[in-house]
Order: structure tokens, then sequence, then C-alpha cells
């Protein structure tokens, strides 16, 4: 980025802020050609990641799965085909072929105590967890995207302020220079201001790697290159904490789909309790002739040792262990947005303040020291101080307006605000 050779100095009141200006908006044009592309909004950035999110195919093959169980579990047992034969080739007057007995039958186990329908609700239970977990986890890359965008806002945030330093740097050594060629100044003051200028060069390099790395790890979320720009108004914008709606966010369905899921499980362990009896009937061809005869015949399991007790006792705790999840997950879940709600009014508020109680007195600082080093005054020590106190408040409020996006990210992951760019909610058909 070019800096500014021939600006004057001291810096009028407003001469700081509009080499700011100056630098954002080389900054917004770097690497953008001749036509600067528009800047690119949190919410279509949050749109591209949903539309590419990578998991929607294994979310829909679960789906499909889940769909498949559900048919499965309707499906009652399949019915057996026996053939027995009797009195075959035994001894004395068995030994005759002729003398064989031979049954063919049909043997059906009926289910009783509700297994099927069971079953079934137990598969629909899997296949709705299936997809508020999909959701959830569409939701944790929203969320992930929007750490991004805040990480990219601020590293193009740190660039201008790098390179608003640069140019004080430059123009302070400029006037050093002169003092020393003048013999005002001894030769080390040259020395410090061309060493101090160094460092800013340095600083402003190494940001403008990291606002370059901070906008390639945005971009990867949609899988194309870093050709977008953003608008640094966003970042030092500071509205206040958006409410929690009043509807349940995806992760407290999911832990209702999974309570739904433990009482469909305690069901079906209830309906093993009831045994099962097996009937058969069938045709019986009675040897040393063409007689026939029918034959009927059943079972019923005895519950001597396994009645399942044990197996609806642990279902029964799973469930308890669910409504007790979601109650916590409630409780933890206000308690975190209340956390957040405070911490984001708190940094708005210190923000605003660097704002406007520390940053314009620093400007001010600056200005006179400079003067007075213009008349001979004061020491380039004690214009640097000055200048880096203005620098360290701007780089405060930068790290406490980053601090307000990250939980404002946060925030809006626990109230559920991106929800509608989930690609594929609880209600929705799975592609095929």
């Amino acid at each position: 980025m070019p800096t500014i050779s021939g600006a004057p100095w001291p810096p009028r009141p407003r001469a700081w802020l509009a080499g700011a200006a100056l630098a954002a908006g080389v900054l917004a044009a770097s690497g953008a050609g001749a036509q600067t592309p528009a800047p690119l909004s949190l919410s279509e950035a949050l749109a591209r990641a949903a539309a590419f999110d990578p998991s929607r195919a294994a979310l829909d093959a679960r789906v499909l799965a889940g769909q498949a169980a559900i048919r499965q579990a309707g499906l009652k047992p399949n019915p057996t085909l026996g053939v027995e034969l009797e009195n075959f080739a035994g001894t004395g007057a068995y030994s005759l072929v002729d003398r064989t007995e031979s049954t063919v039958s049909y043997q059906q186990t009926l289910e009783r105590g509700g297994k099927r329908e069971a079953r079934t609700v137990l598969a629909r239970g899997q296949l709705e967890v299936a997809r508020w977990r999909g959701a959830v986890r569409t939701l944790d890359v929203l969320r992930d995207v929007q750490v991004a965008y805040a990480e990219a806002l601020a590293a193009d945030a740190e660039l201008v302020i790098a390179d608003a330093r640069l140019i004080a740097v430059q123009g302070a050594q400029r006037d050093v220079d002169r003092r020393v060629k003048s013999a005002r100044d001894p030769l080390f003051a040259g020395s410090r201001a061309e060493a101090v200028t160094a460092q800013a060069e340095i600083a402003r390099d190494e940001a403008r790697a990291a606002a370059e790395a901070a906008r390639a790890r945005l971009a990867a979320y949609w899988g194309a290159g870093a050709n977008y720009s953003l608008d640094l108004k966003l970042f030092f914008e500071v509205p206040p904490p958006v409410a929690a709606p009043t509807a349940e966010v995806a992760d407290l369905q999911l832990l209702t789909a999974e309570r739904d899921l433990a009482i469909a499980a305690v069901r079906v362990e209830q309906s093993k309790t009831v045994t099962d009896p097996t009937v058969r009937a069938g045709v019986r061809y009675l040897g040393q002739g063409d007689d026939v005869a029918f034959v009927v015949g059943g079972s019923i399991p005895l519950r001597r040792y396994d009645t399942n007790k044990a197996g609806v006792e642990r279902a029964q705790a799973e469930r308890t262990a669910a409504e007790v999840e979601i109650e916590a997950a409630r409780l933890s879940r206000e308690r975190e947005i209340a956390r957040l709600t405070r911490r984001m009014t708190a940094s708005a508020r210190e923000s605003e303040r660097i704002r406007t109680e520390v940053i314009p007195a620093a400007i001010r600082a600056v200005e006179q020291v400079r003067a007075g080093f213009t008349r001979g005054g004061f020491q380039y020590l004690d214009v640097a101080e000055a200048e880096r106190a203005l620098f360290d408040a701007r780089a405060r409020r930068l790290a406490v307006l980053r601090q307000y996006h990250l939980d404002q990210a946060a925030l809006d992951r626990l109230t559920g605000r991106h929800a509608a760019f989930v690609t594929q909610t609880a209600s929705a058909e799975p592609r095929r």
C-alpha cells in the first residue's frame, strides 16, 4: 500500500482520521483491480456457507436410512414353513419306507403387546433425532462462519490502524531527519525514528498478511477465493444485543426429540414383557396309504427367568436422564445468554467511551506535543510516546469491538438467529 509522503506535519485535528480513511480506501481497493466487488454482507456469507455445506449429503443419507427403518419396523415376523418325517428309516417294523409319515406345516408368530407399533414409533423418533442433529450441526457451521466474518473485519481494521500509524511515524521521521540535518537534534534521534518506522512497516506487513489469511479462512467455508470486499462500517457498529426468541432453538428441539426417543424405547421394552405365541397348522401324510390328516399346534414362551424387568428399568432411567438434560440445557442457555448480553453491553459502552473520550484526548496530545516538538520544546521520545498512546487507544477499541462481535456470534448461535439458513430442518425432505 502506498504511503503519503507529502502530508503536512503536525497534523490538523482531523488529519489522523483522514489518513485512516485513506488507508481504509486503499485497503478496500487492494487486490480488486479496476472494479471493487460489492461488500460481502454477513447474510450472504452465511447463505454461501449453508449452500456449500458438504455434510448435507450425509444428512440426506441418514434421513433416507431413517425412513427405511420406519418401513422395516412396521413389518410383522415372517412365517415359517416346516417339513417333518416320522418313522423314517427305523428298525424292525419301521424299517420300511412306506411306513414313513410326513407333515408339512405353516407356522406364524403372533406379536402381542403392541410390539410393531412400538418399533415404528421408535424408528420415527430416531429419524427425528437425525434431522435435528443435522440442524444443530448446520447452526454450528453458521456460527463458525460468523466468527470468521468478524475476524476478517477485525483483521481489516487492524490493517487500517497499522497503515495510519505508519503514515504518522513516517511523517515524524521526516521531521526528525530535518532537525538532525540542521543540527537541532543528535544523530541517535534520527536512528531511533528510523527504527520506529521500521517496526511500523513490519507491523503493517504482518497486519496485511493477517487480513489476507482471515479473508481466505472465511472464503474457505464456501470453497472459493477471497475475491470479495468487506464494509468496515459494520465492524464499528455496536447495535444492542439481539433478544432471545420465544421459540426453542434446534439444540432444545434435539434434546426434546431425544427425550421422546427415550419414551419410545420404554414402550418397546415394555412390549417385550408380553409373550408372543406361535401357532402352527399343517397336513400329515400317513404311511401305507393315501390317508391324510390335519394337524394344529402352538407354543408360548414361559417367562420363568427373563421377564425384561431390567430392560424396562434401564429405558425408564434413560428417559428420566433425557428429561433432566432438557431442563439443565434451558437453564444453562439462559445463563449464557444473560452473560453474553451483559458483556456485549459493557463492550459497547467501553468502545463508545474510548471513541468519544480517550481518542480525542490522545489526538489533542499528539497535536500539542508535535507543535511543541516543532518549536523545540519537546524531544522525539515525547512525540513517540504520545503517538503510542493514541495507537494503544485505537487498538484497545478494536480489541473491544472484536470481542463484541465474537460474543454476538455466540449469542446468535444460542438464540438460533440464523435458523433460516439451515438447509436441512426437521420437516425437510431429503434430496434424492
